[in-house]
């Protein structure tokens, strides 16, 4: 039986991947991506995760779209990095994992689902990190696609989940202090989640 692998906030670290300016009149279902990365976004605050934030080439695809609240993220957002790979695991993102072993699980939504998604998912797979990516957080140009991407990450033994399972999974316990702020944001955000799930998974067989 293979083991069961869980999401564990002190353990995770949530991976932006390029939602950056170029790319918001070629991505299907672009807005509805930028609103479940703005509530991973208010997860991330309320449980304490820490973010990171990469971006291909912004001298020419532009720099994370504004619309994606990064500032309010304050310390949590560990670090914002330009690349050339189309893996977000570059040199940088290596060292920022090197000072944090405790990290076991990497959360993962951006774009391009087929591109720098699939490849970063199977590098941090190969480096022995539990990967778990957003179905209602990653899209491509072409939205055909997006679920051979999730389904090849899932052959090669990463985790296909929605943006509010992964949250629900991270929040764990009702009865903690904090819940009421997690309420809180999946209350708010309720008809934003519709939306996306919606919008991006509903010609999606379950993998």
């Amino acid at each position: 039986m293979p083991a069961i692998v869980k999401l564990v906030p002190e353990e995770t670290v949530f991976f932006l991947c390029d939602v950056q300016t170029r790319f918001k009149n070629a991505i299907f279902s672009f807005d509805e991506i930028v609103l479940t990365i703005n509530k991973m976004l208010k997860i991330a605050k309320v449980l304490e995760i820490p973010v990171v934030v990469t971006e291909q080439n912004p001298k020419g695809l532009g720099n994370t779209i504004p619309d994606i609240d990064l500032p309010s993220l304050g310390p949590l957002l560990l670090a914002t990095i330009a690349k050339g790979l189309f893996s977000m695991v570059t040199p940088e993102v290596n060292a920022i994992l090197h000072e944090r072993p405790q990290i076991k699980s990497v959360v993962l939504f951006g774009i391009e689902s087929h591109v720098c998604v699939l490849q970063s998912a199977l590098d941090f797979i190969e480096a022995g990190y539990n990967v778990h990516v957003i179905a209602d957080g990653v899209s491509s140009c072409n939205k055909e696609e997006i679920p051979f991407a999730l389904a090849r990450i899932r052959q090669s033994g990463g985790f296909i989940t929605t943006s509010e399972s992964a949250a629900f999974q991270l929040q764990r316990d009702a009865g903690v202090p904090g819940f009421k702020s997690f309420s809180n944001v999946i209350k708010e955000e309720k008809d934003n989640t519709v939306r996306a799930l919606q919008k991006l998974l509903q010609h999606r067989a379950v993998l």
